[in-house]
């Protein structure tokens, strides 16, 4: 398939999925608090589908598929939505009417199912295609270096050091490095033969530290019964979702770039260069996707999910809501916020494209 086309596609559905997902929690969770959902879009913009199920709920998809939406029937603010009821109006089945717990839990919903939409993907790749794991293969060998005196080569398999079994290269590390100038009995997987070989690792210059002069990094994996894969796989979401957030607090802070803020036009060129690189690829790339989805969403920003759960927890604290003219202000800067967050985001991908050096050149 032509590049372009295979961006095109592989950027639709992986947006397509992740939207989904995040609306589909939302909507879930309006059922089930008792909510009357009245339309459920994935994109904006006029709708080239649309249906409209028993319930009342319109079902549709829009031409721009930047994003998507749940409206829930008296979605106004607390303080907007007194008087007199309109017409159609659902006495028991508003938003507003719900209690702050419930509130809560419905938006909450859309973030939640994003970790678990991340935590099931690694489940599955880790019953399938397996959970990557450590090996004790050797990539390189330096040398002149102890190694290499010993007669070990690319490709071996280090399976035991002094008699006692290694599985993984920090293993080896372990043992090597404390016994500087002292011989050790390396038995090595070589093809179909195990081999035994005495290696006498060097002491380092700047700590005297063992080294046996080879370098590993080969990885394999090993499949996953399913009670075990889907415990592996939120353990890994759970590791991921902590990554971010160092992340994101290192650029807060100055000690990490905010060159690596993308936005669309960088999530559609990687999800093209991913899914050249298969299914398993492209399954992950959506797992990492929904993790920042999911985090995004709960920043304490009017607008997002996590932006409403403040003014939840503020009105469970008070008793009551904030005024419609406080949430307003606040909707107002958490939309600055955000725009001025997506005009660099745009920034650092026109930059990494080469758009901006183009246009440089143009001008002069």
């Amino acid at each position: 398939m032509p590049e372009p086309f295979r961006t095109v596609i592989a950027f639709a559905v992986v947006l397509g999925v992740l939207i989904f997902v995040h609306e589909l929690g939302h909507y879930l969770a309006a059922r089930w608090r008792g909510v009357h959902v009245e339309r459920f879009s994935i994109g904006f913009g006029r709708a080239v589908w649309t249906r409209t199920d028993k319930r009342g709920c319109e079902w549709r998809v829009g031409w721009i598929p930047l994003g998507g939406y749940v409206k829930m029937h008296g979605m106004e603010h607390a303080g907007e939505a007194e008087g007199a009821p309109e017409a159609g109006y659902r006495p028991g089945e508003a938003f507003h009417e719900k209690s702050v717990g419930d509130r809560a839990i419905v938006v909450a919903a859309g973030p939640i199912f994003n970790f678990l939409l991340a935590a099931l993907l690694f489940a599955g790749i880790f019953m399938t295609a397996g959970q990557p794991v450590g090996s004790t293969a050797i990539q390189t060998v330096v040398a002149g270096s102890a190694a290499d005196r010993a007669g070990l080569q690319p490709g071996d398999r280090i399976l035991a050091l002094d008699g006692e079994r290694v599985a993984r290269f920090d293993e080896l590390q372990r043992h090597i490095q404390p016994r500087a100038n002292q011989p050790v009995e390396v038995l090595v997987r070589r093809g179909e033969a195990e081999v035994k070989v005495i290696a006498t690792p060097a002491a380092r210059a700047e700590d005297g530290r063992g080294m046996l002069g080879v370098t590993g990094g080969a990885i394999d994996r090993e499949r996953l019964d399913p009670f075990s894969a889907l415990v592996s796989g939120t353990t890994h979401m759970v590791s991921l979702s902590g990554q971010t957030l160092v992340g994101v607090w290192q650029m807060i802070t100055g000690s990490r770039g905010a060159d690596e803020i993308g936005g669309p036009l960088r999530i559609a060129q990687m999800s093209g260069e991913v899914a050249h690189m298969g299914v398993l690829s492209l399954v992950t790339f959506i797992a990492l996707l929904s993790i920042n989805l999911a985090l995004i969403n709960l920043f304490p920003i009017p607008i997002l999910d996590g932006g409403h759960l403040v003014f939840y927890a503020a009105e469970a604290i008070r008793g009551r809501p904030l005024t419609a003219r406080a949430q307003e202000y606040a909707f107002r800067g958490g939309f600055a916020l955000l725009a001025t967050l997506m005009i660099l985001a745009t920034w650092n991908d026109l930059t990494q494209l080469g758009v901006v050096r183009w246009v440089t050149s143009l001008i002069g």
